[in-house]
């Protein structure tokens, strides 16, 4: 079979796993497991601590430094059946195209690096090829840190990574960070004829999201002059706000969901700064009323940008992959900073387009 319809069906296959990130990746994990052990790797399984969900790291070739990652997460975003044409995680294949939830973001290349696996087995290899396939991506990469985690413990360390993210192959050398919290707000409820008895949570709410819009109009006149990104700035973006029961119920609590992508560290600490300084100031403001009142910011993930460094030793692997072309940049978040920030050059690199991720069809 040739090298296309072998990477197309073991993406068939990959579909068929419905890895959404509410639920376990295990199937699929001892599917690729049985894959990469057949081809002649070593693997490792790292286990969530609620042991439904896991990473899967693998090395084809020899236990030494140097050597190359290939990086995807299992993980995939929710799929809308009445929104698509056929069942999301049935693959449909239509002339040389795939469709199904996750064939693009991400696993149409790990099909890419499963297919290719038997290969670098045969190649006699000088250096490692090393295969990481984590959880939780779509939710702040909570599965890549224990993942390199380990490989930082156990070794061998390699010398570049590549995560095979959606870029229709070109050479993305930088993008923002992504970090998302939850806070929870926890007032006093009470009647609504008699609002300054109870402390209105959802009312402390709307101030808090207040302050976060003023930092984001601070955060735009610290854009730097030279960012390529678009927008320049470090952006923060409420996406729910949740809170009371009634209109005539004093609300006793209320829940923000909200993230920042921060374009460098400096501005990621301004804000983190600023949410704990108007935390104190609300959480003295409702405990005058109700000593059991309270504000609390839970972090669900915190991802580092990947940050330019353009003589990387991944950058120079992906040019002398891929030609002599230029690098460039992406707004979207990946895995690429935590193995940067773990000392492993990274790029992020792969096929299809990031504006069919997430999409039905």
């Amino acid at each position: 079979m040739d090298l296309r319809n072998e990477t197309m069906l073991i993406l068939g296959d990959l579909i068929g796993f419905p890895t959404v990130t509410s639920d376990s990746n295990l199937d699929l994990i001892a599917y690729c497991d049985a894959r990469l052990r057949a081809a002649g790797a070593a693997t490792t399984v790292t286990r969530h601590p609620s042991e439904e969900k896991a990473n899967l790291l693998a090395t084809i070739g020899p236990a030494v430094d140097g050597g190359v990652v290939l990086s995807g997460h299992t993980d995939v975003v929710p799929a809308d059946e009445e929104a698509w044409t056929g069942a999301p995680f049935v693959a449909m294949r239509r002339e040389q195209r795939i469709y199904g939830r996750g064939a693009v973001d991400m696993k149409g290349f790990i099909a890419c690096v499963l297919a290719m696996a038997p290969r670098f087995a045969a190649a006699d290899l000088r250096r490692p090829v090393h295969v990481a396939l984590t959880f939780d991506e779509e939710v702040g990469c909570r599965g890549a840190p224990i993942l390199v985690s380990d490989l930082l413990r156990t070794g061998p360390m390699p010398a570049a990574a590549i995560v095979g993210e959606p870029t229709e192959m070109a050479i993305i050398d930088a993008h923002k960070g992504c970090y998302e919290y939850t806070t929870t707000i926890a007032g006093l409820a009470g009647h609504g004829s008699a609002p300054a008895a109870g402390v209105n949570a959802v009312q402390m709410g709307a101030r808090f999201v207040t302050r976060l819009m003023e930092l984001g109009r601070l955060l735009e006149s610290r854009a730097p002059v030279d960012s390529p990104y678009d927008p320049p700035q470090t952006t923060i973006n409420v996406g729910t706000m949740n809170g009371g029961t009634a209109r005539n119920v004093v609300a006793g609590e209320c829940i923000v969901e909200w993230e920042m992508r921060p374009v460098r560290r400096s501005d990621a600490d301004l804000v983190l700064a600023g949410v704990q300084a108007v935390e104190e100031e609300l959480r003295a403001e409702m405990r005058s009323v109700h000593p059991g009142a309270g504000i609390v910011t839970h972090t669900e993930g915190a991802v580092d940008g990947l940050e330019k460094d353009p003589d990387s030793a991944a950058v120079r692997l992906a040019r002398a992959l891929l030609g002599d072309r230029p690098t460039s940049v992406v707004a979207f978040g990946t895995e690429a900073g935590i193995f940067q920030a773990a000392g492993i050059p990274a790029v992020v690199c792969g096929p299809g387009s990031i504006e069919t991720a997430h999409r039905p069809d």
